[in-house]
């Protein structure tokens, strides 16, 4: 069985690791030339648009959540014994201001920084590939999830742009929105494993 994450200031130091993500994105974009929040706007309609994009890929997390194959119960397992003992402690506006930080700081340094650099020296389709390829291996626990959380990236990238006009804040609050749903889900799922093994008892 996994070991699970042991922090009692988890959410705290989740936070902090989270944020900190911005200035390494401050820090690339010095070096790259390159402002993070060129692309970074609010309008209602991104906003709007951001919060639909979440719904495919959410979807499809619950479609793979709960299908047996191996490869797919290993991560389940993973997260459950990682995250479900530490998530659940936590209310369910605590999961969405850490889910928030994590899009925000995440996609500031994916899609705000290191995306475009890369379509700046690359091309647009070689920038997309090669962030994504990153972004899967700084979340490779496995490497299904490796695959799974590049093609993620992939489906943010291309969020970019489904506007006019490149927009930061869509693949923002996508990725903000996925994650606290995906908190939910892991946190429900722990609950219930724990109900079930107590009955068991």
């Amino acid at each position: 069985m996994t070991t699970p994450i042991n922090s009692k200031n988890f959410f705290k130091q989740a936070c902090i690791f989270e944020s900190s993500l911005i200035g390494i994105a401050l820090a690339l974009g010095w070096a790259g030339d390159i402002n993070p929040f060129a692309s970074l706007y609010f309008s209602e309609t991104a906003f709007f648009h951001g919060i639909i994009a979440t719904l495919p890929i959410f979807v499809i997390f619950l479609v793979l959540y709960q299908l047996d194959l191996k490869p797919l119960v290993k991560i389940r397992t993973l997260l459950l014994d990682m995250l479900g003992p530490i998530l659940h402690r936590y209310h369910w506006s605590d999961l969405l201001i850490l889910a928030s930080i994590a899009g925000i700081s995440e996609e500031i340094l994916f899609r705000g920084v290191i995306q475009p650099w890369m379509e700046s020296s690359w091309g647009m389709l070689t920038g997309l590939i090669v962030s994504s390829l990153l972004f899967g291996l700084v979340h490779a626990v496995t490497r299904l999830y490796f695959l799974l959380a590049a093609l993620v990236s992939v489906y943010l990238g291309l969020l970019l742009d489904i506007e006019t006009s490149r927009n930061l804040l869509i693949p923002i609050v996508t990725h903000g929105f996925y994650d606290f749903l995906a908190f939910l889900v892991i946190t429900h799922g722990y609950r219930g494993l724990n109900k079930t093994n107590t009955h068991h008892e």
